[in-house]
């Protein structure tokens, strides 16, 4: 019985002529080019046999048969990958490679399987697609993908790699600066005088920058009126302050656009790349922030990492903040008020509190400024009026009576100007069974003064739902007589400030004699601040002030807490 042949067999002379004529009828009939490749002892390739397809994909053109088939592989990727794959002794290769780096190279998906060896010559079938029309849509797609079609220049992917390519040359920290340019003012233009008008402005402003910059630095169209550039630094960081005031100085004579003249201003951020950085997307983000700085100094400004941390952190606020309010994570806690004619608790303060899970408990000092920053004031706020509101009716329900106590819930100026806040009110009432009398909505002047006749509209509301309303931290602020006369404002409280000066301070002891002579003439009624010892109690009680609230009497207290000192100072009240 005959032995099997594989791949490595190697066929006696006698037997080579039919094998190669088999090899050839078989190159023939493939639909695909391929040749069979020998590798001689001395080490040289050598075409053996191949198709048509393979000819006209591999050889140069105007050379002979013979020249075709000797010396095609010795140099060049082709060469490399055959030489990879005989000296792995493989059984099959996959590559890719380019024929040259010249114009009319082609790009080839080359396979490599291995034939019998005829003596000491080993042999493969190298078969070879032809890419070259594939890849070059590629690059062409890819081309397109990194630029910014209105102005030609790199787009902020694109932006984003010649980043990273710098990064990673870098040598030092500083060796590189990314420059953030923003047009103010920009959207306005666009509006004002269409979207041609505004596109040619772009363009216009694209090569101004390019003439602001060095040979070697980099401009891209990272945004809709922002440009992004990296720039190598010789000098340090002061090259890329003077490229700043360069692009500044550059943007000072007007555009012509049309028959118009146009004066753009812009804003100019710069962070430092390097290898310490971690990626280029950080980089490009620190120039971000430090433009945004740049907008309200109205002068370029350097990204500083203690700044930029502090605004994470205040971002990550935020977005704990927003679960917490969706997950009912908040608390109220009730700071006492006293009437300090009969020392008895007339109502209580709400103040929100926010045990986090990890960060423990975070200071409203903290948490309150991010809310009215983002926005999150207003679901704060609404979700603090229905928690007071279901806190009094607990009350009511556990005394078995209505309870003559009413809760100050403090109301931004975020929710004067943006909420329907008697809507709010409203449903917290209807939703809890509490009356409005209850309630007392505290806001600060600069509630009022943002815009008198929307806080007119929205007091007026208020007092249809028979709430009392109150000026909070009043004598510090820009009150105006005017606002107090043609508001309906039943409660004037004296910031603390004034009150925990006045007893070493004969200027507080006076502005507070003011307020509560004002207060009495305008028919309101006054809550001092920040009480905290018996002098300061008495002192008031004195002088005519009608509430009080501070340390002296409590700190804020649970809901539970807040029911039992009621009680204990009602009883306490009424023995005296």
């Amino acid at each position: 019985m005959p032995s099997k042949v594989n791949s490595r067999t190697s066929f006696p002379t006698r037997r080579w002529d039919d094998v190669r004529d088999a090899d050839r009828r078989l190159l023939e009939a493939l639909p695909i080019a391929a040749g069979i490749v020998g590798r001689g002892p001395d080490g040289l390739y050598l075409l053996q046999e191949c198709n048509a397809k393979f000819v006209d994909i591999i050889a140069a053109p105007g050379l002979s048969s013979d020249e075709r088939k000797t010396g095609l592989f010795d140099l060049g990727p082709l060469g490399d990958g055959l030489r990879g794959f005989f000296e792995e002794d493989a059984e099959t290769r996959e590559f890719g490679c380019r024929t040259s780096a010249q114009v009319g190279g082609r790009d080839l998906a080359v396979k490599l399987a291995a034939l019998a060896s005829k003596g000491d010559q080993r042999r493969c079938l190298m078969s070879v697609v032809d890419r070259t029309s594939e890849v070059q849509n590629e690059r062409n797609l890819r081309s397109e993908m990194l630029r910014d079609s209105l102005t030609g220049l790199a787009n902020r992917l694109a932006f984003a790699e010649t980043i990273e390519a710098a990064m990673a040359t870098s040598e030092r920290s500083d060796s590189h600066a990314v420059l953030v340019v923003d047009m103010n003012r920009f959207s306005r233009i666009n509006e004002s005088l269409g979207a041609l008008t505004g596109d040619e402005l772009i363009i216009t402003f694209a090569r101004r920058l390019l003439s602001a910059l060095r040979s070697g630095d980099t401009l891209a169209r990272t945004g809709g009126n922002e440009f992004g550039i990296l720039m190598a630094l010789p000098g340090g960081l002061n090259d890329a302050l003077v490229a700043a005031d360069r692009i500044l100085e550059a943007m000072m004579a007007p555009f012509r656009l049309s028959d118009m003249e146009i004066r753009v201003d812009c804003a100019v951020g710069c962070a430092l790349v390097g290898e310490a950085l971690g990626d280029a997307e950080a980089g490009f983000r620190n120039a971000q922030f430090a433009m945004k700085k740049a907008k309200l100094a109205g002068v370029p400004q350097v990204y500083e990492p203690l700044e930029a941390s502090a605004a994470r952190h205040r971002f990550s606020i935020e977005t704990d903040l927003r679960r917490a309010i969706e997950n009912d994570e908040l608390t109220l806690a009730f700071q006492p008020l006293i009437d300090l004619s009969s020392g008895a608790v007339a109502g209580f303060e709400a103040l929100a509190r926010w045990d986090h899970a990890t960060r423990g408990p975070v200071s409203p000092v903290e948490f309150i400024p991010v809310a009215e920053e983002s926005g999150l004031i207003l679901s704060l706020g609404r979700w603090a009026l229905h928690a007071a509101a279901r806190t009094m009716a607990q009350w009511d329900a556990k005394a078995a009576r209505t309870l003559p106590i009413y809760i100050g819930v403090n109301v931004s100026a975020i929710q004067i100007a943006r909420d329907d806040l008697a809507v709010a009110v409203a449903d917290a009432l209807k939703a809890n069974g509490v009356e409005g009398s209850r309630f007392n909505l505290e806001l600060t002047e600069s509630a009022i003064v943002q815009d008198p006749r929307r806080a007119g509209r929205v007091l007026d509301a208020l007092k249809g739902l028979h709430a009392t309303v109150a000026m909070d931290d009043f004598g510090t602020g820009y009150s105006s007589l005017a606002y107090l006369q043609k508001l309906p404002i039943d409660v004037l409280k004296i910031d603390r400030s004034l009150v925990t000066g006045m007893m070493i301070d004969p200027d507080s002891v006076a502005i507070i004699r003011a307020v509560l002579s004002l207060a009495e003439a305008l028919g309101m009624k006054t809550t001092a601040e920040g009480i905290e010892t018996r002098e300061l109690n008495e002192t008031l009680a004195s002088l005519g002030c009608s509430t009080g609230q501070g340390f002296y009497y409590a700190k804020p207290l649970a809901p539970e807490e807040a029911l039992d000192y009621w009680l204990s100072r009602s009883e306490l009240a009424a023995q005296a």
